[in-house]
């Protein structure tokens, strides 16, 4: 599916103010400044997702991911290679480890920076976009690339499901780390974004 222009341009405005709240959410948490910036945002089919994923990643990945619900429902991922992962728990713990592991502070601190980015942007969905979302507890998972989006056929019919692709950059010390964001949605979820997404652009420009 291709979004016009004017959806990914709000869809990035959007995003962007979402990371604006969590940038200011981990800086006061840390006691130093971090920035995040949204390069490029793509909606994808869930296949394409994981196909792009495998492109980039050829480790295991971290990711943080909860699911939520309301008029749109989903998954949102925080996906980090686990080379970018343990390079970014060690500079928000100020800790050096010459072992490539994510111990459990490690993995207390990705997972917090999860819920802060996540929980952020789902705010700016339903706070801009007028539709209440409710989200879950986040979990942690150190996962081979192939496995991390597989969400349960319960929630989700991967074959009518597409995802928004964020790709992120994390700006920590003077340091870039690079990961994504996913919010996979089913396709009745995605076309009522749209829809609120359309409606929020009008409202931008009355």
């Amino acid at each position: 599916m291709e979004l016009k222009a004017s959806q990914r341009d709000a869809l990035a405005e959007l995003i962007n103010i979402g990371y604006g709240r969590a940038a200011g959410a981990l800086s006061e948490l840390t006691g130093y400044r971090i920035t995040l910036e949204v390069p490029q945002v793509t909606v994808q089919t869930f296949d394409r997702i994981s196909e792009l994923l495998n492109e980039v990643i050829q480790s295991q990945v971290a990711s943080v991911d909860q699911s939520f619900s309301g008029p749109i429902a989903g998954r949102a991922y925080l996906i980090l290679d686990q080379k970018a992962a343990l390079v970014l728990s060690q500079l928000l713990m100020e800790t050096f480890s010459i072992t490539p592991e994510l111990d459990s502070n490690a993995r207390e601190t990705l997972t917090e920076v999860g819920n802060i980015l996540l929980n952020a942007c789902l705010g700016v969905f339903g706070n801009l976009l007028h539709v209440q979302v409710a989200s879950q507890v986040p979990r942690f998972r150190l996962v081979p690339v192939k496995g991390v989006l597989n969400p349960p056929q319960s929630e989700l019919n991967t074959n009518e499901t597409y995802g928004l692709m964020v790709h992120t950059r994390f700006h920590v010390k003077t340091k870039d780390i690079t990961g994504y964001l996913v919010i996979v949605l089913g396709i009745a979820s995605l076309d009522r974004l749209l829809t609120e997404l359309d409606a929020w652009e009008r409202r931008q420009l009355s």
